[in-house]
Formats: C-alpha cells, structure tokens, sequence
C-alpha cells in the first residue's frame, strides 16, 4: 500500500498554484469591484484544487495503465512505480471530481446554473487528457486546455460567482494567469520530450521539438509582464507584478541555456513560485482602486 508521502507526491504539489492562482486573482477582481465573498472564494478555491489534484490522479491512472510513465525521468508516478494499484488512484481521482461537482453544484445553486454545465466540461476535460479512447494531451491539445480551464474559466468563474456579472477586468486578468498555468505544462512536457516521443505521445512539445518548446516556455513566463502592462491604466497597482520579474528570468536562463532531464524539474519549481508570487501582486493590484 502506498505511504501517505506518495500519495502526496502523488497530487503533483509543484502544480497547485496552477489552482491556486486564478482563484486568488479572480478574488481580487471581486473585491476591486466591492463585491468580495470570502465563503464563495473558499468554495472556489475548493473546486479548483479539487479538479487540479483529480487531474493529476487521472493522468497518473491513464498514463500508468497505458505504460506512458515508464520511462519518465521527472517524480516518480503511483501507477507506473507499482507504489499504488491503479484502481485505487481511479478512486482517487473520481474522489477528488466528486468534491469538486460538489462545491461546484453549492456556488451554481446560489449564482446561476449554467455553471453546471461549466463543471460537466471541465471535469470531462480534466479526465479526457490523458483518459479515454482520443486522449487530447496525447495530440497537443494540452496547453490549450490549460489556458481554457486554468486561466479564463477559473479567473471569470470566480469572479463571476461573487460578482453575478462577467466584467472584462476578469477576462483580461485570466490571460496572463492562464499562460502561466501553461508555462507549467510546457516546462514538464520539456522535460518528458524523450519519454513521451517513445511512448507515442504526442504533445505540444513533442511537436515543437525542443527548441521551439524552450521559446514557447519563454513566451508563456514573459508575455505575461506585458499583459499587466496593458490593464495598468485600469488599475495603475497592476504593475506591481514587475517586481517579480526576476522569478521569471531565473528560470527562463536556464531554460533557454539547455536545462534537461532532472535539471529541470528545478526549474519547474521556480516556474510554481513564480507564478503565486506574480498571482499575489496581480490580486494586489486589481483589488485596490484609486
């Protein structure tokens, strides 16, 4: 049986502020409009890390079951390690979309229930990555379901739920938050190139090749500064986020100079604080109007 510190590594903690994040920024947005529920975002929040952590269950369970994961060089995966059986990760993650239709079925009966629907999808998404008979992350599709789900569903949704409107602070907000949320994905499927091409997985990087992945991974860290640049004259305290510019090129150098294999899994984890330190001043900066 597997030990509890598996199951943790299991749920990809380096992932999370991919969750985190537009929940927080999609708060922020909420109370600069004076709206702010803390108990709406807190069920948010629970939706989000609910589907991220179920995601991550899912995709060990498909890729383990499938053989993607055998020779991965990033952490170590419950299915393909034999740390866990696979029908105990599958109830794991079905545990995991229950909470998250769960705390998702409470802000849709008190906002609006077309937010059902959103849930459906992205619950559909989330296990259809790598499950299913046409898994999309298998064929470069990832990345755009990342920016979809984690970027503009996530940042709207949240503020949606507290505000009962769709203001286009909230759409402009989720695109830098959503790139982010793909800069995590580019830089782990980097790192997978190897592995994921033998396996016949064909994802955005195994495409690119590696070149162009280590750009597409640049775009996704930088692009972001620019985005907040162009809210600023909405609210000026956007540009706080210049303050972590230097998280994002720490990473970026090592990236661009050729960091491979377990090198990167580093760089991952710079590209996770990078992404909850630019998420703190981004909700800064959307919360305080003047």
């Amino acid at each position: 049986m597997a030990a509890v510190r598996d199951w943790v590594g299991g749920a990809r903690p380096r992932t999370l502020p991919a969750a985190v994040v537009p929940v927080v920024v999609g708060s922020g947005v909420a109370f600069g409009y004076g709206h702010f529920s803390a108990w709406r975002a807190v069920l948010a929040l629970v939706v989000a890390l609910a589907l991220q952590v179920g995601v991550n269950y899912a995709n060990d369970y498909s890729d383990g079951i499938r053989g993607t994961d055998e020779r991965r060089v990033g952490p170590v995966r419950l299915v393909a390690a034999g740390a866990a059986p696979p029908r105990q990760v599958l109830a794991a993650a079905v545990s995991c979309f229950a909470l998250a239709c769960l705390a998702g079925f409470v802000l849709a009966a008190v906002t609006s229930w077309w937010l059902i629907l959103l849930g459906a999808v992205a619950v559909a998404a989330a296990w259809t990555y790598t499950g299913g008979r046409y898994p999309y992350g298998y064929h470069g599709l990832g990345e755009i379901a990342v920016f979809a789900f984690f970027g503009l569903a996530a940042v709207v949704g949240t503020a949606y739920v507290q505000l009962d409107s769709l203001p286009w602070l909230a759409v402009s907000a989720a695109v830098p938050v959503g790139l982010l949320a793909c800069a995590l994905l580019v830089i782990n499927n980097l790192r997978d190139i190897p592995s994921d091409r033998l396996a016949g997985k064909h994802t955005l990087a195994v495409m690119l090749g590696d070149q162009h992945t280590r750009w597409l991974y640049a775009a996704c860290a930088l692009v972001p500064f620019a985005v907040a640049a162009a809210i600023a004259p909405a609210r000026p305290l956007v540009l706080l986020v210049f303050a972590a510019l230097p998280l994002a090129l720490l990473p970026v150098r090592a990236v661009h100079a050729g960091a491979a294999g377990p090198a990167l899994i580093g760089a991952l984890g710079k590209t996770g604080r990078l992404q909850l330190a630019f998420g703190a001043l981004l909700t800064v900066g959307l919360a305080i109007r003047f």
